[in-house]
């Protein structure tokens, strides 16, 4: 509650209201005379919300937030060895028109790591082998007897060519059950002679063809072109090129 003394100023009767306004404080909401014979007066201000224009919040654009990095895997564990699954992105690189273009496919990433002891695993001895997106096709491909070999060499088109060498096998169990995977890695750089195996179960396999086939068309990075399709940019370059599209289809 204000109260303001004002001592010379002459007091103005609204004909529409039974209340008396000052015209110098006239654009206050509303004013209410408690004594119309004093010149002290009470003035009691209420907002509603019409008046108090607030902000719609819902108009503000939110901050875009970065996909966080994601660390996965799918690890199978033995008596003998253990062996770790893991997907690697593709690579692009900026054009100057804005757009960007693929530079590497992506991979599948396999780590085999010897025992050494009971549910224990010596990654500091570790191997790895990546499969090209074309050597995971192969792998999906196989059926319960069939079986695959892979060779890499790290070292291919330089001055230490031929010193490392890297054979994976994917064979069929005798009991067929499943499928025996099979790194060998020969480095005369450090002398080192090796031979990581590991037994996978039909469940297993089904699980490693399950996700292999689930990640490929992301190590391609067919996602990126699918996720950039907007229906209102593609719908009339279609049917200006629809003609063009065609006489490409029939000249092959």
């Amino acid at each position: 509650m204000l109260n303001l003394s004002i001592p010379s100023t002459p007091i103005i009767q609204n004909p529409k209201t039974p209340f008396c306004i000052n015209p110098q404080i006239s654009s206050l909401p509303s004013i209410k005379l408690l004594n119309p014979i004093s010149r002290k007066l009470s003035l009691k201000c209420q907002y509603s919300d019409q008046q108090q224009q607030r902000p719609d919040v819902s108009s503000y654009s939110q901050p875009r937030q970065d996909t966080p990095k994601v660390f996965i895997g799918h690890s199978i564990y033995k008596g003998k060895a253990a062996l770790t699954v893991e997907p690697r992105p593709p690579e692009f690189a900026p054009l100057d028109s804005g757009a960007f273009k693929l530079t590497k496919e992506g991979f599948i990433l396999l780590q085999f790591a010897p025992a050494a002891g009971v549910r224990q695993y010596d990654w500091s001895r570790k191997q790895v082998f990546s499969l090209s997106v074309t050597e995971i096709g192969s792998i999906i491909s196989l059926g319960a007897r069939d079986s695959c070999e892979f060779f890499h060499d790290p070292f291919k088109g330089k001055s230490d060519e031929g010193r490392v060498r890297k054979v994976l096998k994917v064979e069929p169990l005798p009991d067929g059950s499943g499928h025996f995977f099979n790194l060998s890695v020969q480095n005369k750089l450090i002398n080192m002679d090796e031979s990581i195996y590991i037994p996978v179960t039909k469940a297993e396999f089904a699980i490693l063809i399950s996700a292999f086939n689930f990640a490929v068309p992301y190590l391609l990075g067919w996602h990126t072109f699918v996720n950039s399709i907007k229906p209102e940019g593609t719908a009339g370059l279609n049917n200006a090129n629809s003609r063009f599209g065609a006489d490409l289809e029939w000249s092959r």
